[in-house]
């Protein structure tokens, strides 16, 4: 019975941690918005909001990692793939992506990245179940609505091939975060990403292959004129080193499937975010769509309430097959 009551406690607080990432990387939108507008070429923007995200999560991770620095050495491949794909590629393939399609086209594609995940544990033996394909269909269809995509024109393939890759990366992102047995604590696992990130982002913007442009001149955030680095500091402390780190430790307790549904929450937060600051009221087949997603969470938190007692939970055991080099695991993951 305690240990009932243990799981439902960290099931709980798992959901509550998938909401408030979400609701952190929702606020990215408005405050990338704010210094793109004023000049910052994307490249700088991801690359600034890693770099103060890394800086902040350093110490903090050292002091929980107390001393155990085999840990780190151990799971190199792991932090590395984490790093590059799951952060620094996610946010690259998507800032890509909005050049030549529009943001709702680009979101949408991204989120595609929680099919991926469903296919992943499929792959692994866990055929999705009845109720999960619901999920998915009925999230799918809210990601349209709330987008608002079906007035778009053409679709450039170029942008089409970066979306699909920010789906893949996201996808990677909610994998390799619910891997709880490597024993990297969440706030570590954030801070070396990042500093992998960071590392990967500056190495490519001195070869030339990521154009930088930093502007000092004051942004217009919620109808107010302010400094630069007011919605930087956002970015690295709210909507990236909080963002991940709260992510991960979701993802541990849900597994990646829930946490890749719950995650689908941020575009929700992104639209609340948005009438808030920025004035632009949301649509009500916007509000339609967001019923949608909510309904495909809770299909597919039924399906894991109502699975047979002793399955797994979208776990594999630790001896799961390496992909390149690295271990995609769905045992123990904005982004825009």
């Amino acid at each position: 019975m305690s240990g009932q009551i243990d799981r439902a406690r960290s099931e709980v607080s798992g959901v509550a941690l998938a909401l408030v990432s979400a609701a952190a990387f929702g606020t990215s939108g408005p405050l990338a918005k704010s210094l793109l507008e004023s000049g910052w070429s994307p490249g700088a923007a991801v690359a600034a909001r890693i770099t103060g995200a890394a800086a902040l999560l350093v110490v903090p991770a050292a002091i929980e990692l107390r001393g155990r620095w085999d840990v780190l050495r151990s799971n190199a491949g792991l932090i590395l793939a984490y790093g590059l794909v799951a952060i620094a590629g996610c946010q690259l393939f998507y800032f890509n992506a909005v050049q030549t399609l529009s943001v709702g086209v680009a979101l949408l594609l991204e989120y595609l990245g929680l099919i991926l995940v469903v296919a992943w544990l499929w792959f692994r033996g866990q055929r999705p179940r009845h109720w999960t394909v619901v999920g998915v269909v009925l999230a799918v269809l809210g990601l349209v609505l709330v987008l608002d995509v079906t007035g778009s024109a053409g679709l450039d393939p170029v942008g089409v091939a970066w979306g699909l890759g920010a789906a893949v990366c996201l996808a990677v992102y909610f994998t390799l975060s619910a891997r709880e047995s490597t024993g990297v604590p969440p706030l570590t696992m954030a801070a070396s990403g990042m500093v992998v990130a960071a590392a990967g982002l500056w190495t490519a913007a001195g070869l030339g292959a990521l154009p930088m442009r930093f502007r000092s001149a004051e942004v217009d955030l919620a109808g107010a004129v302010l400094p630069w680095f007011v919605p930087l500091v956002g970015l690295c402390v709210l909507s990236t080193s909080f963002a991940y780190a709260t992510g991960i430790a979701a993802a541990r307790s849900l597994g990646p499937k829930l946490a890749a549904f719950l995650g689908l929450t941020e575009v929700l937060f992104a639209v609340a975010i948005a009438w808030v600051l920025l004035d632009e009221l949301p649509l009500p087949v916007q509000l339609l769509g967001g019923v949608l997603i909510l309904s495909g969470v809770a299909a597919v938190r039924y399906d894991e309430l109502t699975a047979a007692p002793g399955s797994a939970r979208d776990s594999a055991p630790d001896s799961a097959p390496s992909v390149a080099g690295r271990p995609l695991d769905e045992s123990g993951p904005g982004v825009e």
